[in-house]
């Protein structure tokens, strides 16, 4: 048995050191810089103020417009063509002109430019020389399944000293991405890397799980028959505890034993990020839950909401379904806004966000044994943030399932049952260090984030000298 275990743990190390050690050094550029994405605040710093004076079509025209029949979320935005609703269901969205009804996706490419030209301009980016460099289903930066909905998507390069790209949905003229030199250059050397994330394997979501995920368990294996082999060899007389080997073998075996807890534990978190719901729950509504949240409302409720009179600095104007109630939110900066629920007097109707009865009411139609619903602490061991800094997001405990609601825009931010709120320990906090003692002390955080990626590292590196001497050996022979 011991035989089989050094010959397979050999052989397989000598191919995974090199993985390791790709993965403990992108690990720590991963920390610093996450993959791109266009972020909340550069998203709505890029939107104009909707025109109060044009002539609006109702919401309901432009949902029975759209030809989309389960939608649930509809918004008003300003582009240079004129304010646009954006309609959205849980598996389409569609952009209808909100002067006419007319179908507002984007196919001509003066049009994505022009686009791209006001977001840039209205964030304080130059954009005097953009260009179109493509329009495509896939990059490599574009992979992702939550631009699905979006693609194809127009790339436009401002040509700015900070090399800034912006990536326009064709079917709802929304920006929906943007990258930068710095983080492109970067994420080659981070995450393109560490999640083995090339453009042509990740736009094949099941290729790419399966490899990823297979890989990950060898390595998990190829690390515990390690850390066994590690304590066999151990020679221990008395209270004198050394390695059996010399040179690169000793310091492989020593850093090894000092490493063993946190290498066995990354990779298997490491591991978990392609779970999947294999072992653990995916934290996802289930069938009747999801006809509870996503259900179709009475968009002929929304004509009172329509009425009711627009701020001239609202950015974003949104209708949304809750607990069976149409309500509309306007949002005027990243950190304020103004909700309107249909049917309420109307000294009642307008508040800033969805109060904790509001939310009860609808958790109970989800699940039954549900408490009063408590508004999450920023040091929650479940962190959750709403789409609105600032805005409160409500945790309702149904028995054993949690829900935590956006109290800004009604929508389901986390469901946590309890192999979901397992999978939080065993995936997130290992494999991150996102306890909330250190999360509260960031720099400490950092520390031993680098420190013991640097250990691995360092780690695998004498693995690697070892394997090509073993190689180097047996070829000569």
């Amino acid at each position: 048995m011991m035989g089989a275990i050094v010959l397979t743990h050999r052989w397989l190390g000598i191919a995974f050191c090199l993985l390791f050690a790709m993965w403990f050094a992108t690990g720590i550029v991963m920390h610093f810089v996450p993959f791109p994405s266009l972020t909340e605040a550069e998203r709505f710093a890029g939107l104009a103020p909707v025109e109060g004076g044009a002539s609006i079509i109702p919401v309901s025209k432009a949902v029975a417009a759209s030809g989309i029949t389960d939608v649930t979320r509809v918004r008003l935005i300003q582009r240079g063509d004129g304010p646009v609703y954006v309609v959205s269901g849980p598996s389409r969205v569609g952009a209808i002109h909100a002067s006419d009804g007319a179908d507002a996706s984007v196919d001509v490419s003066d049009a994505a430019l022009g686009i791209a030209q006001d977001h840039a301009r209205r964030r304080g980016l130059d954009p005097t020389h953009a260009t179109l460099i493509a329009c495509a289903d896939y990059d490599q930066w574009s992979v992702p399944n939550g631009f699905d909905r979006h693609r194809p998507l127009y790339r436009i390069a401002l040509h700015d000293a900070a090399g800034t790209e912006i990536y326009v949905s064709s079917r709802t003229g929304e920006v929906v991405l943007d990258t930068t030199r710095w983080e492109r250059g970067w994420n080659w050397v981070g995450s393109v890397l560490h999640w083995i994330y090339p453009t042509v394997l990740r736009s094949n979501w099941w290729l790419w799980d399966q490899v990823v995920s297979n890989l990950s368990l060898v390595a998990l294996i190829v690390a515990v028959l390690g850390a066994v082999l590690g304590i066999v060899r151990l020679r221990i007389r008395g209270r004198k505890v050394s390695s059996p080997y010399r040179g690169w073998h000793a310091l492989h075996h020593v850093i090894g034993l000092v490493s063993t807890v946190f290498v066995l534990t990354w990779i298997f978190s490491g591991w978990l990020s392609m779970d999947h719901g294999r072992l653990f729950s995916r934290g996802q509504l289930t069938t009747a839950e999801a006809s509870v949240t996503n259900a179709v409302p009475d968009w002929h409720a929304a004509p009172p909401l329509d009425r009711q009179r627009r701020s001239t600095s609202a950015r974003e104007v949104e209708w949304f379904a809750f607990d069976a109630h149409v309500f509309r939110r306007d949002r005027t900066d990243l950190r304020r806004q103004t909700l309107i629920k249909a049917g309420e007097p109307a000294r009642d109707r307008v508040t800033s966000f969805l109060d904790g009865q509001e939310v009860i009411g609808l958790t109970r139609r989800l699940a039954p044994g549900c408490g009063a619903a408590s508004v999450l602490a920023d040091n929650d061991a479940y962190p959750a943030r709403s789409i609105v800094p600032g805005a409160p997001v409500y945790r309702v405990r149904c028995s054993d399932l949690w829900f935590d609601i956006d109290g800004a825009d009604g929508s389901i931010v986390q469901r946590l049952d309890a192999s979901r709120r397992a999978y939080r320990w065993a995936y997130s906090a290992l494999h991150t260090l996102d306890f909330p003692i250190l999360m509260a002390h960031p720099r400490l955080r950092d520390g031993l984030i680098v420190g013991i990626c640097a250990l691995g590292l360092v780690f695998s590196v004498t693995g690697i000298v070892i394997g090509w001497r073993c190689l180097r050996a047996t070829f000569a022979a």
